[in-house]
């Protein structure tokens, strides 16, 4: 791609792809990964060690310790980093029977189900944790966190699922501080719960007695949330608790589910602040509301999910595909009509495309963002076409999500006073259009590049005294 004035020319959409994905790799896998996480001053965003403001952008690969073989594993991990994931979010008493279906190399995780008994075989390459081990190392060589959930939620509350219920609030604690001591120096962010909610008061004293467990064990090095149910969040039971470092919830896989965007605001705005982010919205290749043959989300439901919830004041977000979270590749039996072997899977757009999300909302940074629907006002929109906007807490710059383009009308108190820079980022490609400078104006009305589904944009405003580099994603 070259720009030139105010329109793009493309040379080769695909060879523009691969220059991208090369871009990322660089600044990735030559980062390195913070062995520490913290919640920033503001309680908006999290930060590394080195007080580095940190993108949260993860990936669900719920079976990775337990279908998983090393060489498989590698090939999964080479292909998120290069990506620009950040966080892989993996269970280690895995959903899909997992206590007592082997790992890869015939191993499993517990002697009798219990808890507070780790199958620990002395030396290595021996037991169910020397693989866990490989894997959480080999991620940490490629600057990646791994979000470790300690346990799958059917062992807890069954509700569904394979189970059995094998916690109790005595022995998750003893199994969470074994856990905790054993990773207490690795890049790992906690996230308890896995897909269920406490229904009672012995669930809640489980996940504390967990929780508590944990912090024991690695000394309160490593953050913690809670993985909840489609459409729960876990304030609804956690949010007071100290140890629930920054809020999760689950928007889900129907088409009926609350807009993302409205959790995140309404999670936002709790006191005491905590940041907040999606920990499992619609999957890519999933079939909607779970029924097969009539549609399937794709890499647009994906994007529409990632831009709402960031422009209302995510800390960061999280990607799946439904063939990845499960690995699955025949002749295993699909979960939920998966149709797309993992490998297959790997190369479906949505991934890379929360890699330029991720590159573009660095470039404009999204913690310094502040949700302002003020600036689109009468063009917000409803259901599907549902715009979003936010602006930087320093005015230099603002943002705008249009999911199926079209024309808006902006309101910027900046505009009334300065000449702004107007650019479209188009969140499939990673390309930058120049939409030029608009004079100082009560308002202005503009037209994105395409309308319809398929053709999202970002709209991005600079502040033209700000001196804000062009955005720009590639070498």
């Amino acid at each position: 791609m070259i720009l030139k004035g105010r329109n793009v020319v493309w040379i080769c959409r695909s060879c523009f792809c691969v220059l991208i994905v090369g871009f990322i790799l660089v600044r990735t896998v030559n980062a390195g990964a913070p062995q520490r996480l913290r919640v920033s001053d503001n309680g908006r965003y999290l930060l590394t060690d080195k007080g580095e403001p940190f993108f949260y952008l993860g990936d669900t690969a719920w079976e990775l310790f337990h279908r998983l073989n090393r060489e498989e594993a590698e090939l999964y991990l080479t292909d998120r980093a290069k990506k620009g994931f950040t966080v892989i979010q993996a269970v280690v008493l895995a959903e899909l029977d997992g206590l007592h279906t082997p790992n890869a190399y015939g191993h499993v995780p517990l002697l009798n189900n219990d808890p507070t008994r780790p199958a620990v075989v002395e030396g290595p390459d021996n037991d169910y944790w020397d693989h866990v081990d490989w894997i959480i190392q080999r991620a940490e060589g490629l600057g990646l966190f791994i979000g470790m959930l300690p346990t799958w939620g059917d062992k807890w509350n069954k509700k569904w699922g394979v189970g059995p219920e094998i916690f109790t609030p005595e022995n998750a604690r003893v199994y969470g501080r074994w856990l905790g001591q054993r990773y207490r120096d690795r890049p790992i962010i906690w996230i308890l719960g896995g897909d269920r909610n406490p229904e009672n008061e012995r669930h809640l004293a489980i996940v504390r007695g967990l929780a508590a467990g944990l912090a024991e064990g690695d000394g309160g090095a490593h953050l913690m949330t809670y993985h909840p149910m489609g459409g729960s969040n876990s304030a609804q039971w956690l949010h007071r608790d100290d140890w629930l470092a920054f809020n999760m919830f689950q928007s889900g896989h129907s088409a009926f589910n609350l807009p993302n965007y409205k959790t995140t605001l309404a999670l936002r705005d709790l006191v005491p602040t905590k940041p907040v982010l999606d920990g499992e919205p619609r999957y890519e290749d999933h079939p909607v509301n779970w029924k097969q043959g009539e549609q399937w989300f794709d890499d647009w439901d994906v994007r529409q999910a990632a831009y709402w919830s960031m422009l209302s004041g995510a800390c960061g977000h999280t990607y799946g595909n439904h063939n990845i979270w499960q690995m699955y590749e025949p002749p295993r039996k699909p979960i939920s009509f998966a149709r797309t072997p993992w490998k297959e899977a790997l190369h479906h757009p949505g991934s890379a495309q929360m890699g330029l999300m991720r590159a573009i909302l660095t470039q404009r940074p999204w913690y310094k963002l502040v949700p302002d629907q003020s600036l689109i006002q009468g063009n917000e929109l409803e259901g599907a076409d549902h715009r979003r906007a936010a602006r930087s807490i320093d005015d230099t710059f603002a943002l705008v999500y249009l999911p199926t383009g079209g024309s808006l009308t902006v309101h910027w108190d900046v505009a009334r006073r300065e000449e702004v820079q107007v650019w479209w980022f188009d969140p499939r490609t990673g390309s930058v259009q120049d939409g030029g400078r608009k004079k100082p104006s009560e308002s202005f009305a503009i037209r994105a590049p395409g309308s319809g589904r398929g053709q999202d944009w970002l709209l991005i405003l600079d502040k033209i005294s700000a001196g804000l580099a062009p955005p720009r994603i590639g070498p």
